[in-house]
C-alpha cells in the first residue's frame, strides 16, 4: 500500500493504493478530512467490435452510511435510479476524461467512484474527479493524463480553494475546474452576477492551484504504476478511403454549405447512400460488407471540409459571420392557462418554456446522504425525440437532460427572488420543440421570458450563448451561437449565461487535449457581446416582470394566528387542517411563528377557509357575548364550550339572579346557551355569566 499527500489551500488530500479493490485495473482511496472516496477503473481485456465510439460508462453513488443514516423508502437501501447530484457529479468526472483517451479505444471501460465517509463540510464530487484520473493513471489503461478537479470560491473578494459547504454559503462563486498541469480542459459553475473579468481570474487561479494533484499523480504512478497496455493499430485502408473520397468529393463539400439542418442531414444521407451502393453492390470494387468503414471515411471527411471551410474561406455551414448569432424571436403568453409561458427561437433552436407557481408544499424535498433540504426554485429540461426529427420512444430525462436542466436552474436561480421576498415555489419546464445547437441556453432566455410573464419579480434578465472553437495548427477561430455540427465537429462547447452585468453560469468541455488562458479569455468576451444582442431581442418583447400573476396562478392570502393555536387549527393527527384543505381546495402553510399562508384557485375559496380558520382559533375577550353549547355539567357549574377549543366555567351562582339548588334544574349537556365572558384570569381561564344577560 502506498498513501501520498499534499495540500491543496487550507486543506490536506491524501491518495491511497495497493490497500483496497485490488482486482480492478486502477484503484484509489482519496481523502479530504473525514470525507473518503473509493474510485476504480476497469477495462475490458477484449476490444468491442463493430463501434465507432469510446465505450465509458462512469457511476458516482453516495452512499447513506457515510453520513451515517439510513435511506427513506421502502427497501431501505440506495436502490435505482441515481440522484440528480450523482448524476451530474457523474458527468464532471466523465467529461474531462473523455478526450483523453486515445483515438480508437474500444475497451469496455467503466469508473465507478464510491463515496465511502462524508463529513458535512467536504463535497466528495471534485475529489472523484480526481480520484478517477489517479486510478485510471496507475492502471494498465491507456490514458493521457493525469488531470484534477478543483472548486474555487470567492468570498470577501478573496479567491478561496475547495471551500467548505458552510463557505459556499457566503461564496459569490461556485465553479469546479478540471485541468492538466498546463491547461484547462472542463468548467463548470455558477456565478453572482460577476464580471466576466472576476471569473476568468479565477478559472486561472484554479488551474494553477491543481498542479500539486497532477504531482501527486505522477508521483503515485512512478511507485505503484502499471504498465500500459498497447492498444492495437488498425491501418486504415488508404485504396477504400481515396475512393470515398472520389465519389462523395464535392457533393459532400457542396452539402455541408446546406444551411437548413433538414436539407443539409438528408444531401449527406443520399451521399452516404450512393457512396455505399457504388463501392459496395458492385463485385468488382470488392468492399460489400464494409458500411460501417465508408460511412467512418464520409464522416471524417466531413470533419475535415467543414473545418477547411471555417479555417481557410472564413465561412460558416450557414454562412453567418463568426461572432454572429442566429436570428432570434420570441413570444409571451403563449398558453392561457398556465401562470406564464414564453416561446424562444433562436435559428433552428426552438424552446417552450412554461412556469408554473406553487406553494410551500409543492417545494421538492430531496434526501441525500447529508440529510432533507428543499428546493424551491427548479427547472425541468424535456428533449423529446421529434425535436431532431427522430422517432424513437419517449423515455424519462437522460443524463444529459438533467444536465442542460441543472445548468439552465444554475443561470437562473441568481435573479431569482428570495422565499422570503416571493413566497411561491417556482418550477419552470422546458418542452425543447427544435434543436439545432445549444436548446440549453434557449431554455435560459425562454426561462427568464416565462417567469416575467409569470410576474416572477426577477431581479433581471438572463440570456445564454453556446461558443465554439475550431482550432488547426496556429490559428484559432472562435464561433458565436453553434450550430449542432460545429458543436459536434468542433473543438469546443462554451455555454455563458448572464445579465447585462455580469456571469451567472458557465460550463465549458474541451474535445482537444486542452486550451489555454488566452483562447478562454476571447471566448468568454465574444460571448458577452452575444448575450447582449440576445437580452436587447428579449426586451423587445418583455422588459419587466409583469405587475400582477396570472388569473390562474395561486391566489397567497396571509393572516397570524397566535402560535399558541396552531395545535388547534392542525387537530389531532392533522384532521381539522385537512379538513379545512379537501374542502376549499387549498393549500396552507403554517409558520411557527404564527403565520398562515392559504394558496387557493380562487379568492372565494380563500374567504371561506379564513373564516373558518378565524373560527376555529378565534379568542374569547372580556365584556364579549357568545352563543355556546353546554359541554359537561358539575356541582359547581357548567362548562360552556363557546368555540372549538375555547369553553369557560358558568358558575351556578352565575346562571341566574335566583338561587338555584342543582345545575340541571335550569341546564343539561347539549344546550345552547348565550353567556357573557365577565373575567380571563392569568392563566387564560374564562368566567362566564349568564344572569348578567337576563
Amino acid at each position: 500500500m502506498i498513501e501520498l499527500k499534499t495540500k491543496i489551500g487550507l486543506h490536506e488530500i491524501k491518495i491511497e493504493t495497493g490497500r483496497l479493490a485490488r482486482q480492478a485495473s486502477g484503484s484509489v482511496l482519496i481523502k479530504q478530512g473525514d470525507t473518503v472516496v473509493l474510485v476504480t477503473a476497469v477495462a475490458a481485456k477484449e476490444e468491442r467490435e463493430g463501434i465507432d465510439f469510446l465505450p465509458l460508462v462512469v457511476d458516482y453513488q453516495e452512499m447513506f452510511y457515510a453520513a451515517g443514516r439510513i435511506p427513506g423508502g421502502y427497501f431501505r437501501r440506495e436502490i435505482g435510479r441515481p440522484s440528480e447530484k450523482e448524476i451530474l457529479t457523474a458527468r464532471f468526472i466523465d467529461r474531462p476524461l473523455r478526450p483523453r483517451f486515445p483515438e480508437g479505444y474500444k475497451y469496455e471501460t467503466q469508473i465507478i467512484a464510491t463515496v465511502l465517509s462524508v463529513d458535512p463540510e467536504t463535497d466528495p464530487d471534485v475529489l472523484a474527479i480526481t480520484g478517477a484520473s489517479a486510478a485510471l493513471h496507475v492502471s494498465d489503461i491507456p490514458f493521457d493524463g493525469p488531470i484534477a478537479g478543483i472548486r474555487i470560491g470567492r468570498i470577501d473578494g478573496e479567491y478561496v480553494i475547495n471551500p467548505g459547504k458552510s463557505q459556499l454559503m457566503q461564496s459569490e462563486l461556485n465553479i469546479i475546474v478540471a485541468g492538466t498541469r498546463d491547461a484547462i480542459v472542463m468548467v463548470e459553475g455558477g456565478a453572482a452576477i460577476l464580471p466576466e473579468d472576476d471569473v476568468i481570474n479565477a478559472i486561472i487561479v484554479a488551474q494553477d492551484s491543481l498542479r500539486p494533484l497532477i504531482d501527486l499523480q505522477e508521483e503515485l504512478r512512478g511507485k505503484a504504476g502499471k504498465e500500459k497496455r498497447q492498444l492495437k493499430t488498425v491501418a486504415q485502408d488508404e485504396g477504400l478511403k481515396e475512393r470515398v473520397y472520389e465519389l462523395s468529393g464535392d457533393k459532400l463539400d457542396a452539402a455541408i454549405r446546406i444551411p437548413t439542418k433538414v436539407e443539409r442531414n438528408e444531401a449527406k444521407k443520399k451521399i452516404r447512400d450512393e457512396v455505399i451502393e457504388a463501392l459496395c453492390s458492385d463485385e468488382a470494387e470488392g468492399y460489400a460488407g464494409r458500411e460501417k468503414e465508408i460511412t467512418g471515411y464520409l464522416k471524417e471527411f466531413e470533419k475535415t471540409l467543414m473545418r477547411k471551410m471555417i479555417v481557410e474561406e472564413e465561412r460558416r455551414i450557414d454562412g453567418r459571420a463568426f461572432q454572429e448569432v442566429r436570428p432570434i424571436w420570441c413570444r409571451v403568453g403563449e398558453l392561457p392557462r398556465t401562470h406564464g409561458s414564453a416561446i424562444f427561437t433562436r435559428g433552428e433552436t426552438q424552446v417552450m418554456a412554461v412556469t408554473t407557481l406553487g406553494s410551500s408544499q409543492d417545494e421538492q424535498r430531496i434526501e441525500a446522504p447529508g440529510g432533507e433540504f428543499f428546493k424551491h426554485f427548479m427547472v425541468h429540461y424535456n428533449f423529446p425525440p421529434y425535436s431532431v426529427g427522430e422517432a424513437r420512444p419517449l423515455r424519462g430525462p437522460a443524463r444529459r437532460d438533467i444536465g442542460h436542466g441543472a445548468l439552465a436552474e444554475r443561470a437562473l436561480s441568481a435573479v431569482v427572488p428570495l422565499p422570503d421576498d416571493f413566497i411561491y415555489t417556482i418550477r419552470i419546464v422546458s418542452e425543447v420543440l427544435e434543436s439545432n445547437g445549444s436548446s440549453s441556453m434557449a431554455t435560459v432566455c425562454g426561462g427568464t421570458l416565462a417567469m416575467m410573464d409569470a410576474g416572477v419579480p426577477i431581479r433581471d434578465m438572463v440570456a445564454g450563448v453556446a461558443m465554439g472553437l475550431i482550432k488547426e495548427g496556429d490559428k484559432t477561430i472562435i464561433l458565436t451561437d453553434i450550430l449542432g455540427d460545429e458543436d459536434h465537429l468542433g473543438d469546443m462547447d462554451f455555454k455563458v449565461a448572464g445579465t447585462e452585468e455580469g456571469v451567472t453560469a458557465l460550463q465549458m468541455d474541451i474535445k482537444i487535449a486542452e486550451i489555454d488562458k488566452d483562447i478562454l479569455k476571447r471566448a468568454m468576451m465574444q460571448a458577452r457581446d452575444a448575450r447582449l444582442h440576445i437580452l436587447k431581442k428579449m426586451r423587445e418583447v418583455i422588459d419587466a416582470p409583469r405587475k400582477s400573476l396570472s388569473d390562474y396562478a395561486p391566489k397567497l392570502t396571509t393572516l397570524n394566528i397566535k402560535p399558541d393555536k396552531i395545535r388547534e387549527l392542525i387537530g389531532p393527527g392533522g384532521k381539522t387542517i385537512k379538513a379545512i384543505i379537501n374542502e376549499y381546495d387549498v393549500k396552507i402553510d403554517i409558520d411557527e411563528s404564527g403565520i398562515v399562508r392559504i394558496f387557493s384557485p380562487n379568492k372565494e375559496a380563500a374567504n371561506k377557509a379564513i373564516e373558518k380558520i378565524k373560527e376555529i382559533t378565534k379568542e374569547a375577550k372580556a365584556g364579549e357575548v357568545y352563543e355556546g353549547k353546554v359541554k359537561r355539567i358539575t356541582d359547581f357549574g357548567a362548562f360552556v364550550e363557546l368555540f372549538p377549543g375555547t369553553d369557560g366555567l358558568l358558575h351556578i351562582s352565575e346562571i341566574a339572579h335566583r338561587r338555584i339548588n342543582s345545575v340541571r334544574d335550569v341546564l343539561k349537556e347539549g344546550d345552547t346557551v348565550k353567556v357573557k365572558v365577565i373575567e380571563i384570569d392569568q392563566q387564560g381561564r374564562l368566567k362566564l355569566s349568564r344572569k348578567a344577560l337576563l
